[in-house]
């Protein structure tokens, strides 16, 4: 199985992220930010990856540091399952209804990290946590993990759809780039055979 543990120990936040890239879609995440654990529920289940998180920060001050080295953490844990990504399908995408929202997600596993980011929020805060900082997790998680990475809300007036249309909509994307592509389940899916931050793949 492709599974690897990342411990990230800083002054403003200790974390320990567990994924498993070829689970259930079991979760047991704890951060201490109750919305944010719910979105990170919904990434797990829907992308049957296995998530477990333990996420100790200094929310006396705000939820900016947790959720941010949370997104880095768990973004470093999916490039190291990983590995060199052989086999991998590299691109994944979804259209992710819930109920009046609907959102896209599409990302390669490129190793060039990247965000586009287009949503419809219109509360500056959502279940106690800024709605600002859902860009910032994604954005986090993009760069550690590698991953090119389109989150667009076409339409959608509910705040806490648009959130969790986003991430439903990552982890299916992810289920299917992470999938083995039993077609070519020995090659690097690039005419450079490699896929890795320093190199510029295509």
């Amino acid at each position: 199985m492709r599974s690897a543990t990342i411990t990230r120990d800083t002054s403003e936040t200790r974390i320990a992220v567990t994924v498993n890239l070829d689970g259930t879609g079991a979760y047991d995440v704890k951060t201490g930010v109750g919305f944010f654990d719910h979105m990170l529920e919904q990434l797990s289940r829907h992308s049957l990856i296995d998530l477990h998180v333990r996420t100790e920060g200094d929310l006396h001050i705000d939820e900016h540091h947790t959720v941010e080295d949370t997104g880095i953490a768990i973004g470093m844990a999916v490039a190291k399952a990983l590995g060199d990504k052989r086999g991998i399908r590299r691109y994944g995408d979804a259209l992710s209804p819930m109920d009046e929202t609907l959102t896209r997600v599409a990302l390669d596993i490129s190793g060039r990290p990247w965000l586009v980011w287009k949503d419809l929020f219109t509360q500056s805060r959502l279940g106690g946590m800024d709605t600002e900082m859902f860009q910032h997790w994604f954005h986090s998680f993009a760069q550690a993990a590698g991953i090119t990475l389109h989150v667009e809300t076409l339409y959608g007036s509910n705040n806490h759809h648009i959130a969790e249309a986003a991430f439903k909509g990552l982890a299916r994307a992810l289920r299917t780039a992470i999938e083995i592509d039993p077609r070519k389940a020995d090659a690097i899916p690039s005419t450079k055979g490699t896929l890795g931050g320093e190199e510029h793949a295509s």
